[in-house]
């Protein structure tokens, strides 16, 4: 399904970009992404094979003209070397489709940048679900600088923990899962229906499976002004840094999440990028991924997709900031006691063994109901070093289907979040002023709660 749903307009690719304030050293990179990418993950090394017949499925086969340099690369920034230079070059690949007679990734070790550097990585998303990676990328990192680089090392510390989104429904879906198996096994439930707290769940889960299947057939988004057709050309923007301990001394005043704080404020810069433009803002539809995967198991070698989609009505149309706080939460708090995820989780699996045309048509039909896809992901929170090197910062980007124009990145590390906006420059211009609106709207929130200290 993920290898079919590129578009011209929206290619099916996660973008990420490491920050150094030193150099790296080029020589350093080759045998490391051996080492940690291609050696224990074979699909690096293996190009998409589409199906001969429509009763088959696409395949992955190894390259056999393989070659590293094709995959890694080295450039130059021009002078000045700036935010703007490195902004104006992750742009610049965004729209730039793999070739598909090769494997599905690149990394680009951006010199010039500042002092130091940058890591620009892109990943096709039929390699793996974005957590997955997130945990790839990470497994390049070590948690000192003074480790020998030929040293197998264990990379559980650096995997990104389950938090925001990601982990959000991962015990509802375990226990929708096994209620809804249970309920094949008729003759096992009907002692049990005399009980009336096992007649109320029952019921209760028989509503909230029809409040879903409502939302995903019936369910549209307003009409607005990041509604329509998108062109080809992406813009990506980020915010600068924010203490994690600063978002939680919010999330400690309304008894919210710091997900649910980070999407508030996500809300409210929609909200004043909106209202800037004169448009009456309206609640609006995103994509939420939820991480299905063992979070204390390894990645298995062939990777691949492992992951739920549910939809978020974001609070964009609410003006009040601590009203978004108290709407965010209670809207992601009835996402956790809902069986959306695993419903979608099992309509994903179905639609990627659909003829290519069929799915390109449901998943247009189920993605143009969002705006594009909101994601959290918390990676470790000790600093980490890639060949020896302190990382400043990492940012990335989700990519978007058929129509939708927004996709909204929330990565932790190192004590530290940042959030990574990729806009459709045709719908969004000016991408820079959800930025600044992102963090007017987190710095009411923290005056908010200072005051009530």
């Amino acid at each position: 399904m993920w290898l079919n749903m590129d578009r011209p307009k929206n290619l099916m690719v996660i973008d990420s970009v490491m920050r150094f304030e030193e150099s790296i050293d080029w020589e350093l990179l080759g045998p490391l992404l051996q080492r940690r990418l291609l050696d224990r993950y074979p699909v690096f090394s293996q190009r998409p094979v589409p199906p001969s017949s429509v009763f088959e499925l696409p395949r992955w086969e190894d390259d056999p003209d393989f070659d590293l340099s094709r995959h890694l690369r080295r450039v130059m920034l021009p002078v000045p070397g700036n935010e703007e230079a490195l902004q104006r070059y992750v742009e610049s690949r965004m729209s730039v489709p793999f070739d598909r007679t090769y494997p599905l990734w690149e990394m680009t070790l951006v010199e010039g940048y500042g002092g130091g550097c940058a890591l620009v990585s892109r990943f096709h998303h039929s390699l793996a679900d974005g957590l997955a990676l997130s945990r790839v990328l990470l497994s390049l990192t070590n948690a000192s600088p003074t480790v020998d680089f030929e040293e197998a090392e264990a990379q559980e510390s650096s995997s990104p923990r389950l938090g925001g989104f990601l982990g959000a429904a991962r015990t509802l879906l375990e226990a929708g899962a096994q209620t809804l198996r249970g309920g094949l096994h008729t003759a096992s439930l009907l002692p049990d229906l005399a009980n009336p707290s096992v007649a109320r769940d029952l019921l209760q889960l028989g509503w909230r499976t029809g409040q879903v299947v409502d939302k995903l057939l019936l369910g549209n988004n307003p009409q607005s002004l990041l509604s329509g057709e998108p062109g080809i050309d992406k813009r990506a923007v980020w915010s600068g840094p924010r203490t994690i301990a600063d978002v939680k001394r919010v999330s400690r005043l309304t008894g919210a999440t710091v997900n649910d704080v980070l999407v508030a404020a996500v809300s409210g810069a929609v909200n004043t990028y909106l209202r800037d433009l004169d448009a009456d803002p309206v609640d609006l539809t995103t994509m939420v991924p939820v991480n299905v995967r063992p979070p204390d198991q390894p990645l298995p070698r062939e990777l691949g997709n492992k992951f739920a989609l549910v939809f978020l009505k974001l609070p964009t149309g609410v003006t009040s900031p601590l009203q978004r706080v108290a709407e965010s939460k209670r809207r992601m708090d009835s996402i956790k006691v809902s069986p959306e995820a695993f419903i979608t989780f099992g309509l994903n699996n179905l639609i990627g063994r659909f003829e290519p045309h069929l799915s390109k048509s449901v998943v247009s039909f189920f993605s143009n109901k969002a705006i594009g896809v909101t994601t959290n992901v918390m990676g470790p929170q000790q600093q980490r070093y890639v060949a020896g090197v302190p990382i400043t910062g990492i940012v990335c980007w989700v990519p978007g289907s058929g129509r939708q124009t927004l996709g909204v990145c929330i990565f932790s590390f190192a004590g530290m979040v940042r959030v990574g906006f990729k806009v459709d420059a045709d719908t969004l211009p000016n991408p820079e002023k959800l930025v600044h609106a992102f963090d007017e709207d987190m710095d009411e929130l923290l005056r908010i709660a200072a005051k009530a200290r």
